[in-house]
C-alpha cells in the first residue's frame, strides 16, 4: 500500500514537474543564413532567398518548397530539416537529381 501511495505521488510530481519545465525552442522557425544567402520562417510563411514571400509545407524541424520562377533554380525543390539549435541541412531536389546537403546555421545564435 505504501509503494503505491509512494508510486502515486512520484507520478503527480513528475508529471507537474514535465508541465512546468519550459520547452526547448527546438524549431526550425528563424533566420537562417549559408554564405551571403539568407532565409526566414515563420510557420509555413518563408522570405526565400532571392526575397520572395511563399508558403511552404511545414512542420516544427522542417520545410519543404519549390524555389520561384524568378530565382536562381527556379522549380526545384527545397528540403529543409532542422539538425540542431542552430544548425538545419538543405537539400535541393531537381527531379530525381539532388544537390549535396548544405549545412545553413542561424543567423543569430538563439540564447
Amino acid at each position: 500500500m505504501i509503494i503505491h501511495r509512494t508510486l502515486a505521488v512520484a507520478l503527480t510530481l513528475g508529471a507537474w514537474v514535465g508541465i512546468v519545465t519550459p520547452a526547448n525552442a527546438d524549431a526550425i522557425d528563424g533566420d537562417w543564413c549559408f554564405g551571403a544567402s539568407s532565409l526566414y520562417i515563420k510557420g509555413p510563411s518563408v522570405r526565400t532567398p532571392g526575397g520572395n514571400q511563399i508558403e511552404a509545407n511545414y512542420d516544427r524541424h522542417g520545410i519543404r518548397y519549390v524555389v520561384p520562377a524568378n530565382e536562381a533554380g527556379a522549380g526545384s525543390e527545397v528540403v529543409m530539416r532542422l539538425l540542431n539549435e542552430e544548425n538545419a541541412v538543405l537539400v535541393r531536389k531537381v527531379g530525381a537529381t539532388e544537390s549535396g546537403p548544405e549545412t545553413w546555421k542561424r543567423c543569430k545564435p538563439i540564447s
